[in-house]
């Protein structure tokens, strides 16, 4: 029986997510970025996602061939991003015969920034609900403090966050003044946050993580029913 496929940091991987409003793409050896695209218009995320990998391949002087595995969001997010990204993943692997790992977009935004031991995410999810969850953040690996879960910012402020948590993320940013009035953190604003490059970043620090076993069944994680579907169950 093969081992499964471990994370290397002399292998070249394609990193890629669209769960949010600012899409990016990465290309890399190991966790060492070599290319990196940003896809800022959320309406262009369908339709300007394969261009983004073809350029961020030739800016890093790789080919697709040369691949040895692809990484990316698997949400919550925007489910239209989410499916596109997921979508477009599951085809390349299968093309190009190689792994692919499904990484959460949150603990993608947690990693994307450097502000401390422990980062909490949220994602906006519309009106005052968010999207969050908790992370860990060491030289050895990273901790999942609080997992991924939907609600109200009132829920997460209320739940169980953890001591010197800095909120990070758009939701964080846009609600920053109720989060700090809650008596928590907020990280300043950066401008170039690539989820890409926090993907890549999360498998160096846990070179363990298992690929998708089965990427024919393999589906992103919402973390809430779409629309659509709470409509149907209703």
């Amino acid at each position: 029986m093969n081992a499964e496929p471990a994370f290397s940091g002399e292998s070249r991987y394609l990193a890629l997510d669209t769960s949010g409003p600012v899409g990016s793409v990465a290309v890399s050896r190991g966790a060492n970025v070599l290319a990196r695209i940003a896809l800022t218009a959320r309406s262009e995320h369908a339709s300007g996602l394969v261009p983004a990998i073809d350029r961020a391949l030739a800016e890093a002087g790789v080919g697709r061939r040369e691949l040895q595995g692809v990484v990316v969001g698997e949400g919550p997010g925007s489910f239209t991003g989410v499916r596109v990204a997921a979508a477009t993943a599951k085809g390349l692997v299968h093309a190009l015969s190689v792994p692919l790992w499904a990484i959460s977009s949150l603990a993608a935004a947690a990693l994307a920034h450097d502000v401390g031991a422990i980062r909490y995410v949220l994602f906006d999810a519309r009106s005052d609900r968010v999207y969050g969850a908790c992370y860990g953040v060491g030289r050895t690996g990273v901790q999942t403090l609080v997992p991924p879960h939907a609600g109200t910012l009132r829920d997460a402020l209320d739940g169980n966050v953890p001591g010197g948590a800095v909120f990070v993320g758009d939701a964080a940013r846009r609600h920053c003044a109720a989060i700090e009035g809650a008596g928590f953190k907020v990280a300043p604003e950066e401008r170039e946050v690539s989820l890409a490059d926090g993907l890549l970043r999360y498998l160096a620090l846990n070179p363990g993580a298992l690929p998708v076993s089965r990427v024919d069944i393999w589906e992103p994680r919402y973390v809430r029913a779409s629309s659509a579907e709470r409509l149907w169950t209703a």
